[in-house]
């Protein structure tokens, strides 16, 4: 279950952290500078001036597109945790973000706690897919 929601999200706009080029364990400050590198180099602005190839404008406008939404989800701390347990919609900004991040927050903190405790018991994707059962079934109550 939680593939089928990561590869909705990365279909949209491929997985945030390969548009900006960091790892998933990337600090605040590693995002918010490969954001700004990436954002310099892509400005539509910049591409606009010296272009004659209209094409390569489009090109820079939805290549910064794609910069500014992975930043906006992986720069802030709630949408990162929802995201990363394949729960975030970017298409669906009425969602409750903060209603429910506390507790994804709460239980990627458990997931993380096990593996470190018991290597042998559940596979943090085994945790995530439980968790992702779990919350369906509230959604279906």
């Amino acid at each position: 279950m939680v593939s089928i929601e990561m590869e909705r999200t990365n279909q949209r706009s491929g997985c945030y952290y390969a548009v900006l080029g960091v790892d998933r364990c990337a600090s605040a400050a590693q995002v918010r500078a490969a954001y700004r590198k990436l954002a310099m180099t892509w400005h539509p602005d910049r591409w606009a001036r010296g272009a004659a190839d209209s094409s390569r404008a489009e090109e820079a406008k939805r290549r910064f597109q794609q910069i500014q939404e992975a930043y906006d989800v992986l720069s802030d701390h709630r949408k990162r945790s929802l995201y990363d347990a394949g729960l975030y919609d970017p298409l669906d900004e009425a969602e409750d973000i903060d209603g429910f991040s506390g507790f994804v927050e709460e239980m990627m903190s458990l997931m993380e706690d096990v593996r470190r405790e018991d290597k042998s018991s559940y596979s943090l994707e085994e945790l995530q897919r439980m968790f992702v059962e779990m919350a369906h079934g509230f959604n279906e109550s």
